[in-house]
């Protein structure tokens, strides 16, 4: 591709000119189809991508500065992280289909339940606030960490630290086998 049409697009692009993305997809969609296959591998999910990475692109017109890359660097970089993104998404929601020939919930014996458990919920009122809404949000609505912190805002490090800090609290409820059980629960 010339360097003036290039020119002619980054120009467009910063205008907000509708007629650069025809351009861009014209002089690279092929080309970043194929950088998003080579990580997605599937053809589908490569579309998906090329398509996101067109908008994000739109999107972040402004942010484009030749000096420090040329334009098709600029959207490698872009498509490929926009790919990677999308295989990360679609391996977190395979892992969270339910896999019911590989689950234990139909062969919980009475041994695995445990009746001075049962009311964990109601002794969750019985700590501060900040420390429920963690517990809760990891144990009952079945979040991640990461998930915990993005859904309510507080930092991945302050999640971690109120949720020790909950079973702690906890643990003064129950003793410290409740503690053991929540904490097993979390390993992978």
């Amino acid at each position: 591709m010339s360097t003036l049409l290039e020119k002619h697009i980054v120009e467009l692009l910063q205008e907000r000119n509708e007629k650069a993305i025809s351009l861009l997809y014209d002089n690279y969609a092929d080309t970043l189809y194929g950088v998003a296959y080579k990580v997605v591998k599937d053809e589908d999910l490569a579309q998906d991508v090329v398509q996101e990475s067109f908008v994000k692109i739109w999107k972040k017109a402004d942010s484009y500065d030749a000096s420090k890359a040329k334009l098709f660097t600029w959207l490698f970089r872009i498509t490929r992280n926009t790919a990677i993104d999308k295989v990360r998404s679609v391996s977190i929601k395979s892992d969270k289909e339910i896999q019911i020939d590989v689950s234990d919930v139909y062969n919980l014996g009475v041994n695995s339940i445990h009746p001075e458990f049962m009311d964990v919920r109601e002794h969750l009122d019985k700590i501060e606030l900040k420390y429920k809404i963690v517990l809760d949000a990891l144990f009952f609505e079945g979040m991640t960490q990461q998930e915990a912190s993005e859904e309510l805002d507080i930092p991945l490090g302050t999640i971690k630290s109120r949720l020790k800090i909950g079973l702690r609290e906890l643990r003064k409820i129950y003793g410290a086998s409740l503690a053991l059980i929540w904490m097993l629960s979390l390993l992978p």
